[in-house]
């Protein structure tokens, strides 16, 4: 997943991102994200950007990583807080309806999931932070039976 991103550094501290696309077919907006392990130098740190515009099933499962991770949904222009979608998002056996701009904590080995974007009346910004050298996927994620 680390090669989806062309990225440029420009010196030990400052990385230039680059356009990409995301694994979803329903994010086709170009997407932005700076990997720890390809662009940090190594941090434990990884971000990844989506503008999303469609309902669909983001995560279709419950499970946990073993590192920390934070969630954001945001408007997507200037008044970031300008939120029309509804969003079903389970973490610790709880689920959230999301119909706010929020962050969401997902500490280390905390089940999570599934994420059902169901209503988007108008696109927003989603992003994906994980405290670890490479990003969430399905391949470091232990998945609940």
């Amino acid at each position: 997943m680390a090669e989806r991103y062309d990225n440029v550094k420009h010196g030990k501290y400052v990385c230039e991102l680059k356009a990409a696309y995301s694994f979803f077919k329903e994010c086709t907006a170009p997407q932005i994200g700076a990997l720890g392990a390809n662009d940090l130098g190594g941090a434990d740190f990884t971000v990844g950007y989506s503008y999303i515009d469609q309902p669909f099933l983001m995560v279709n499962r419950t499970h946990k990583h073993d590192f920390n991770q934070v969630i954001i949904f945001m408007g997507r222009d200037s008044n970031c807080v300008d939120y029309d979608s509804e969003t079903d998002f389970t973490v610790d056996e709880q689920v959230y309806h999301i119909t706010y701009p929020c962050v969401i904590y997902i500490p280390k080995m905390t089940w999570h999931g599934p994420l059902n974007i169901k209503r988007v009346t108008k696109p927003f910004m989603f992003f994906d932070i994980v405290l670890n050298p490479v990003p969430s996927t399905r391949d470091n994620q232990i998945v609940k039976q």
